[in-house]
């Protein structure tokens, strides 16, 4: 990946991550996903919130490429996208310099 790509991964990380509402709760859920792949009820009750706020970010996560879904329905299982994965290196930079550390 080259350097423009860098740059505006690394935009959409702190758009996503850092400077909306929001951020905090989608850190967790891909803290979450990283140790597993789950389904949405999984995620609700690992973190401990609704059901619809976990709808509400695995659908700003999907649009915006950070995971990716398995099955349908109920069932539907979230991993961490190959995109992400791959470039992890620059997601844990881009939360370190916001102050943020990443000990998934």
């Amino acid at each position: 990946m080259g350097a423009e790509f860098d740059s505006s991964f690394k935009r959409l990380l702190w758009w996503i991550f850092i400077s909306t509402r929001g951020g905090e709760m989608r850190i967790k859920v891909m803290k979450s996903l990283m140790e597993s792949p789950k389904n949405a009820y999984g995620l609700s009750c690992s973190l401990g919130v609704n059901y619809r706020t976990i709808e509400h970010h695995m659908k700003v996560l999907l649009s915006n490429n950070f995971v990716v879904v398995q099955g349908q329905g109920y069932g539907k299982v979230y991993f961490p996208s190959p995109t992400l994965i791959n470039n992890i290196k620059i997601f844990q930079e881009t939360l370190a310099a916001a102050g943020i550390k990443w000990d998934p």
